[in-house]
């Protein structure tokens, strides 16, 4: 029989050094972050139930913000109150944002790096859109319940093609999810009837067509677009800085890869202090290291302006987890569970998959070319898709850079 779980009195220091050590250890990924968390404080010592452990789960899945993240502020704050919660969420974010900070530094100081070292870099590249298109998949296959989400994501991304902004596809997006809830409300009757099933099908037939003439139309202009005119460097002045890492952390929904899209276009295609292969080579490091992937707006921010910026945005990006957590779990967990309100999270869901859509095709477009390196790519997805292991990514990455290193 199962012990009950015994509430927690560790020393505020004792906490935040636990926590730190979590930090230390956070490779392979939300998945591999938790369930080493987990392992620890509910399996070996306690400090709540399982059944605690997964409700309290759930609704950070649901909620933006590194969940891994949450779950550390969850845990310090029944074990010592809101301060534990800050220090416990403080502990485990800090070994990554050091070692993305000296990631930052190091790369942006060596224009003089030899080819070997930039070659390793392009290997990692491919790596980097191997594990975008595994999150599109993994992301694709739970958030896409039925043809009407299939249909909102197919908008969402001839949406984005033509240039609408994120937040406004995003929120479009739940609207429609709204408009076409693919499971009926409790107690709604049914009907078989035949008008029933033409609407089912009608409504994701025209997201599926929008889609397609939206891409037919604007293809050929954008790729003439961004030859012939790349943009041009602008940097980012303080107070946008902080708006963009907010952003960033209000939009990390089920895992950082669906702030990619906001933190690209930003960057990369309205203000251009980074190009597309800097862009992936920050996330290629930050896949590497053991942190939440959501430092990659460190990494960005940095690029952008300063250190003391990059710290000032990392602690915006991790705002909202500390404050929905410490402030507001209760509240939360009894929203999230309103069927009302699941259609319209499950339609920006959808969206997402649209949106990382967009920035996978993007991000690929400069290197279709390049044959080798599209081979890399296809094989690090393959091994990707393949791997169980928790450190896959760390894996296929290192793994990618050394090919690189010979081959590319």
């Amino acid at each position: 029989m199962m012990p009950a779980s015994a509430q927690p009195s560790p020393s505020l220091g004792a906490l935040f050094l636990r926590f730190l050590r979590f930090g230390v250890l956070a490779f392979g990924g939300p998945f591999a972050q938790i369930d080493m968390i987990r392992r620890e404080c509910v399996e070996e010592e306690h400090w709540i139930s399982p059944e605690e452990f997964r409700r309290a789960l759930a609704v950070y899945q649901a909620l933006p913000g590194p969940e891994a993240h949450e779950m550390c502020v969850y845990l310090g704050m029944r074990a010592r109150g809101r301060l534990g919660g800050f220090l416990a969420g403080l502990g485990f974010m800090l070994p990554g944002v050091a070692l993305v900070l000296g990631l930052s530094s190091v790369y942006f100081a060596g224009d003089g790096w030899s080819s070997a070292v930039r070659s390793a870099f392009v290997g990692m590249q491919a790596a980097a859109l191997a594990l975008i298109a595994r999150a599109t998949i993994r992301l694709g296959r739970d958030s896409l319940r039925g043809p009407e989400h299939l249909a909102i994501a197919a908008i969402a991304l001839g949406a984005s093609t033509i240039g609408t902004p994120g937040t406004a596809v995003l929120l479009g997006s739940g609207l429609l999810g709204m408009r076409w809830p693919t499971v009926p409300p409790s107690g709604a009757p049914t009907s078989s009837s035949k008008s029933v099933r033409l609407r089912n099908w009608l409504f994701p037939a025209a997201g599926v067509g929008v889609f397609l003439l939206t891409w037919w139309l604007t293809e050929t202009s954008l790729a003439t677009s961004s030859s012939a005119s790349p943009a041009t460097l602008s940097r980012p002045d303080l107070p946008d800085l902080g708006l963009l890492g907010l952003k960033a952390g209000l939009l990390t929904f089920g895992g950082a890869y669906t702030a990619l899209p906001l933190l690209r276009e930003t960057a990369v295609v309205s203000s251009g202090w980074l190009t597309d292969s800097q862009f992936l080579d920050g996330l290629a490091g930050v896949s590497v290291l053991p942190t939440p992937l959501i430092t990659v707006a460190t990494f960005v921010a940095y690029a952008g302006s300063s250190l003391a910026a990059a710290l000032g945005v990392t602690m915006l990006v991790f705002a909202p987890s500390f404050l929905m957590t410490i402030l507001g779990h209760a509240p939360l967990e009894s929203l999230i569970q309103s069927k009302r309100l699941r259609p319209f999270l499950d339609g920006v869901a959808a969206g997402v998959i649209g949106l990382i859509t967009v920035t996978l095709i993007q991000l690929t477009r400069g290197f279709t070319a390049n044959v080798p390196f599209m081979a890399l790519a296809s094989g690090s997805l393959i091994a990707l898709l393949l791997l169980r292991s928790r450190y896959a990514p760390m894996f296929v990455t290192l793994i990618a850079a050394i090919i690189g290193l010979l081959v590319l």
